[in-house]
C-alpha cells in the first residue's frame, strides 16, 4: 500500500507571496522535534510493525484499512472508505506471519509515517489555510490503485498532491527528489505463438512454435539496439518463456511475456506497436500465427512519471529547512515505474524519496528482495516532511 499526501487549496488566499525562509525553518524543526519525540515515535513504530507481521494483497488490505480507520477515528479524522475496493528472509522480531507474503517495498513505512503526518496536522489544523487530503491507496503494485482512485473521483478538485516513497540506496534520513521525468512510463505484454505440434523425430511434419518464439525474442531485443536512439531510453524485457513438457514432443503453443518502458509516451506508443509488429511478423515467416495481449484492463501502460517544477522547488525548501542542505540528494533517473503517475498525469505532482540505508542494520537491501529491511529512525523525518509541506504549501498558495 503506497501512501501520498494530497494538498487541495481551498478559497483561500495567502496574504504572503513566497514563506520566509526563517519561518518555514522554524515550523519545520517545531514539527521534526515532535515527531521525534518518544511518544509519537513509538506510536508510528507500532503501526507500522503491525501492519509488517500482517501483509495482504493487492486489494484486499481489510485488516490494513481496519487500522487506518481505528487510528484516524482517534485522532478525530473524517476520511471516506471504501475507495477503489480496499515470503520473508529477514530475521526480525516482527518479520511477516504471513507465509508467502511480504511488505519488501516500504508501503507498511508510508502508512505509519502518514499518520504520523496526520497527528502532527491535527494538533495544528488551525494554521491551514486549506485542506489536506491523506491518501492511503490500495493495490499500487502492479494493480494500478491510484488509476482506481482517480476513476471513483476521489482527487476531485485536487490542485497538488506529494508521494514520499522509502529508498535503500539513500542515507537514513535524508531526502532525494528531481524535477521532471523520474520514473519510466510502463507496459506489459503476453505473446501466444500457436503452430502445429508433433513428434521431435519428425520436426518437418510440424510447425514448430518454439522457433518462432526464440527468433521473435531475439527480434523484440533489437527494437532498443537497432531502432532507438542510443540518447534516449528505452526497455524491452522478457520476464518469462513457456512452452512444452517433454524433451521429444514438439508443443502446439507457446507463450512468453514481459515489460516495455520508456521516457516518453511517444516512446511507449512506438515500443507498442513494434512488439505487436514484430510478434505478429516472425509468427508468420515460421507458418505460425502470433498474438500480443497488452493487458489494457490492467490498465496498462502505466505513464511516465513526472515530477512538476513549482513543487518539486517547494519540496526541496522544505527538506532543507528541515534537515539541512547537505542531505538533501538528487534522486537519479530509473527506469523502474510507479502508479503514482496516474496522479500526475492529473494534477501537479512531485515523488520524493526517503532514505533507509544503514549498513549497520542491513536496510541497504534492494526493494523487492525478500531480506529488504527499514531503518525506523528515518520515520520522523517523513512525518515531519509531510506535515511541514502541508503547512507550507497552503500558506504560500
Amino acid at each position: 500500500m503506497l501512501l501520498k499526501l494530497l494538498l487541495t487549496a481551498v478559497l483561500v488566499i495567502s496574504t504572503h507571496t513566497k514563506w520566509a525562509s526563517s519561518d518555514l525553518e522554524s515550523l519545520s524543526r517545531e514539527l521534526l522535534e515532535a515527531a521525534r519525540r518518544s511518544e509519537l515515535f513509538e506510536w508510528m513504530k507500532r503501526i507500522r510493525r503491525t501492519i509488517h507481521q500482517n501483509p495482504e494483497l493487492g486489494f484486499e488490505e481489510y485488516e490494513t484499512s481496519r487500522l487506518i480507520r481505528s487510528e484516524l477515528d482517534s485522532l478525530g479524522i473524517q476520511y471516506a472508505w471504501p475507495v477503489a475496493k480496499t515470503g520473508e528472509l529477514v530475521d526480525w522480531e516482527f518479520k511477516s506471519k504471513n507465509d508467502g507474503k511480504m511488505h519488501a517495498c516500504g508501503h507498511d513505512t508510508h502508512v505509519a509515517m502518514l499518520l504520523g503526518a496526520a497527528k502532527l496536522l491535527q494538533g495544528r489544523k488551525d494554521q491551514l489555510k486549506g485542506t489536506v487530503k491523506l491518501v492511503f491507496q490500495p493495490g499500487e503494485e502492479g494493480n494500478a490503485g491510484a488509476y482506481h482512485m482517480i476513476k471513483e473521483h476521489a482527487l476531485d478538485d485536487v490542485d497538488a498532491i506529494i508521494s514520499l516513497h522509502v529508498l535503500p540506496t539513500v542515507p537514513t534520513g535524508s531526502i532525494a527528489s528531481k524535477a521532471g521525468p523520474v520514473l519510466a512510463g510502463t507496459g506489459l505484454f503476453k505473446a501466444t505463438i500457436t503452430g502445429k505440434g508433433g513428434h521431435g523425430a519428425h520436426p518437418h511434419l510440424s510447425k514448430d512454435p518454439i522457433v518462432a518464439a526464440s527468433s521473435t525474442a531475439i527480434a523484440l531485443q533489437q527494437i532498443i539496439s537497432r531502432e532507438t536512439n542510443p540518447l534516449e531510453s528505452g526497455v524491452v524485457t522478457i520476464g518469462y518463456f513457456k512452452g512444452g513438457q517433454a524433451g521429444n514432443v514438439i508443443p502446439e503453443k507457446v507463450e512468453f511475456g514481459g515489460t516495455f518502458r520508456s521516457l516518453t509516451s511517444e516512446g511507449l506508443t512506438y515500443l507498442r506497436d513494434r512488439i505487436k509488429e514484430i510478434v505478429e511478423m516472425q509468427s508468420s515467416v515460421h507458418q505460425c500465427h502470433g498474438e500480443v495481449d497488452f493487458l489494457e484492463e490492467t490498465p496498462m501502460p502505466w505513464p511516465v512519471m513526472i515530477n512538476d517544477q513549482a513543487l518539486h522547488e517547494h519540496g526541496t525548501q522544505v527538506v532543507e529547512a528541515l534537515i539541512g542542505r547537505s542531505k538533501l540528494e538528487v534522486f537519479h533517473l530509473t527506469m523502474g515505474s510507479e502508479d503514482f503517475s496516474f496522479f500526475s498525469s492529473k494534477m501537479p505532482a512531485a515523488i520524493f524519496v526517503l532514505g533507509i540505508k544503514n549498513v549497520t542494520l542491513n536496510s541497504d537491501k534492494p526493494l523487492h528482495s525478500p531480506y529488504f529491511f527499514v531503518d525506523e529512525e528515518a520515520f520522523p523525518v517523513g512525518a515531519a516532511f509531510h506535515a511541514a509541506l502541508a503547512i507550507s504549501y497552503l500558506e504560500k498558495h
